[in-house]
């Protein structure tokens, strides 16, 4: 088998394990419903999550000060204001008025 069709392969199984994931239905269910041997099924299923396994890692960047300062939620009726630091207190004012009304 040549390096191409290895490849062809590789992504028509690609395209096959994320079809499984997405079904919810167990092996033999699926595999009978797409006339695939289960063992055929697994095989690939094992050789994806070793591929997805050896990624690589992606960092993820926060902004802390979010973190540290979260906002006071207020509830009037079914309204939810959100006040972070630095609100401007003359508007919530006028807005806990206007939800009150």
């Amino acid at each position: 088998m040549t390096k191409a069709e290895l490849q062809g392969l590789r992504n028509q199984w690609a395209t096959r394990v994320a079809e499984f994931q997405a079904s919810g239905q167990s092996v033999s269910a699926w595999c009978a419903e797409q006339q695939v041997k289960p063992h055929q099924l697994r095989y690939w299923l094992k050789k994806h999550s070793q591929a997805v396994g050896n990624a690589p890692t992606q960092w993820l960047s926060l902004n802390l000060r979010d973190l540290a300062n979260p906002p006071l939620v207020i509830r009037i009726g079914q309204a939810t204001v959100e006040v972070r630091p630095g609100f401007d207190p003359d508007l919530l004012r006028d807005v806990v008025r206007t939800l009150a009304q």
